[in-house]
């Protein structure tokens, strides 16, 4: 009851907060590069026209990852980001349990010339729709 009342009377506070929040979300996104499905993925694997990175953690991936998926932790990216070079010329795709990481990842990827896109719902979204993981 407290919580509506202090909403009612601080209704101001409670917008601006809200708008803030929206703000740092879509600019999240933003970062992050463009969204692709998972059939956009798949097509671009097939056609060799992308590299996939899996941004989670080393026992997150081990538990399951899509084929040829390379892992470089969110956390390891600027140690690591050499590794794409030979890939350079195709789309990084990037990929992590929801897409809480990939705008870091990929803010700093675009920053090195890379093309970035992220796979819209993750690992979660990849799972969803009962697609092959590697184990």
């Amino acid at each position: 009851m407290d919580f509506f009342i202090f909403i009612s009377e601080q209704y101001i506070l409670v917008g601006v907060l809200l708008a803030l929040i929206y703000t740092f979300v879509w600019n999240e996104k933003r970062r992050g590069g463009k969204t692709v499905s998972t059939h956009e993925l798949t097509r671009m694997m097939n056609n060799d026209e992308a590299i996939l990175v899996d941004v989670r953690d080393p026992s997150d991936y081990k538990t399951g990852h899509i084929v040829n998926a390379l892992n470089i932790p969110f956390n390891k990216i600027n140690d690591r980001w050499q590794e794409l070079e030979p890939h350079k010329a195709k789309t990084i795709i990037l990929v992590d349990k929801m897409g809480q990481h990939t705008g870091g990842v990929g803010n700093t990827l675009r920053g090195k010339d890379f093309q970035v896109n992220r796979l819209s719902g993750g690992m979660s979204e990849w799972e969803a729709q009962n697609l092959p993981v590697v184990k």
